[in-house]
């Protein structure tokens, strides 16, 4: 089954909102077997949203729309789908009561604009909406379906996890169902990986897929597949993500997309482990970074900003000869960075960081953007690596090194440094 989906409202043409909502509906279509072909969006005109809900139901069975639906004037999706669907309307009591009782709660009085919210299509099936003032609207025409829901996110994820995803399934079924894996690989370009996996996606069965998402850093690498059943797809995403790991050298952690600090720390909960970060060049980034997820007090001991060499030695424990001889941004030192780490911290695994950020300092030899990452742990294990990351910004430079730090302490966590 094919969807679209309509958002709507000035403040996105404008670029006074973004609009996230899209994302998040496409990604629960997806889920139960309805491929978002299009996203469209649509300023408050009424002319423009007719057009836009006419093309959509010649191209797809299922359309969403969301925003337009409050009281005031500029709300003009009601006006235009009761235009489209040729409907009269009529004062829905069970949807004033709902919104009485939300006024009640809330210890509010309702005005007449917000009374109006309770008149719906004849041609509709009204959408509760528990937690707003403005319903949903399930139309039908033709085997086709189009639903009008609320712009405000909240609202609008509620009545889809409650309301609509449970009525497209019964009304179409699901047939065919997609997942998804992500992973994160860091050291080589989009197109280089590309190269090297040449051989793996002209293998791949039919059904599945594999996309690159570059990222600050890093390659996401997606793997899809699209099955008659969620068992066949999820044993076809692990089949070849196992060959994906073989290839590649390293173990590939990943799901559901999310951003490398928050799979390293799920690793790290999963191990009981704490981990403590050592840097120079990302000034504390990394440890901003970890920070700021929930809960990471569990598995993050701290850190040591060892900007300058006299705290690199004098803290960290580096080596004078090793810094007089390699110099800060080199294997030696980085190496024995994490090892400071891990000795000053009293923690289980860290991870060191030493290059150039830029826009200055840069040598030949040792050129803007170029950084040494470092990870031990401490049964002994450590793994180094140089990037070459080749901005001359300095904040693209040490949003690629916090990635690349992250991904290679959680290759190491995973149980395989590389």
């Amino acid at each position: 089954m094919t969807a679209e989906i309509i958002t709507i409202g000035d403040e996105l043409l404008i670029g006074q909102v973004v609009d996230t909502n899209s994302s998040w509906m496409a990604a629960e279509l997806e889920k139960e077997g309805f491929r978002t072909r299009w996203i469209t969006s649509v300023g408050d005109a009424e002319e423009d949203l007719l057009a836009a809900v006419a093309g959509a139901l010649q191209r797809v069975e299922v359309v969403l729309t969301t925003g337009g639906l409050g009281p005031t004037p500029d709300d003009v999706t009601m006006d235009a789908l009761c235009r489209f669907f040729e409907s009269d309307r009529h004062f829905s009591e069970a949807i004033h009561a709902q919104i009485q009782d939300l006024f009640l709660r809330s210890e509010r009085e309702m005005n007449p604009l917000t009374r109006r919210q309770a008149v719906v299509p004849d041609r509709a099936k009204p959408i509760p909406n528990p937690a707003g003032t403005a319903p949903g609207l399930w139309f039908e025409r033709n085997g086709k379906v189009l639903v009008a829901l609320p712009g405000v996110p909240e609202e609008m994820k509620r009545m889809m996890q409650k309301e609509v995803i449970p009525r497209l399934r019964q009304a179409f079924g699901q047939d065919v169902y997609v997942r998804h894996r992500t992973f994160w690989v860091t050291g080589l370009s989009e197109s280089a990986l590309a190269l090297k996996l040449e051989g793996f996606e002209a293998g791949l069965p039919s059904g599945v897929k594999l996309a690159y998402l570059p990222r600050e850093g890093l390659v996401r690498l997606r793997l899809s597949a699209c099955c008659p059943s969620e068992e066949e797809a999820l044993g076809q995403i692990a089949e070849q993500q196992e060959k994906l790991a073989q290839l590649l050298g390293r173990p590939l952690p990943g799901e559901d997309d999310k951003p490398p600090n928050l799979l390293l720390g799920e690793a790290l909960l999963a191990k009981k482990w704490k981990m403590g970060t050592a840097e120079s060049c990302t000034g504390g980034a990394l440890a901003a970074a970890i920070t700021s997820a929930p809960g990471s007090s569990r598995y993050y001991a701290g850190g040591v900003v060892s900007y300058a060499n006299e705290v690199k030695c004098g803290v960290l424990g580096v080596a004078e000869a090793l810094m007089g001889r390699f110099g800060a941004v080199s294997r030696e030192v980085v190496e024995q960075m994490a090892l400071g780490a891990l000795r000053t911290l009293n923690c289980d695994c860290a991870v060191a960081t030493s290059g150039i950020a830029g826009p200055e300092g840069g040598t030949a030899e040792k050129p803007v953007g170029m950084v040494w990452i470092a990870v031990a742990s401490r049964d002994g294990r450590m793994a180094s690596r140089c990037f070459r990351f080749g901005s001359i910004l300095r904040e693209v430079n040490i949003a690629r090194a916090v990635n690349a730090a992250f991904v290679l302490l959680l290759e190491l966590v995973s149980g395989k440094e590389s």
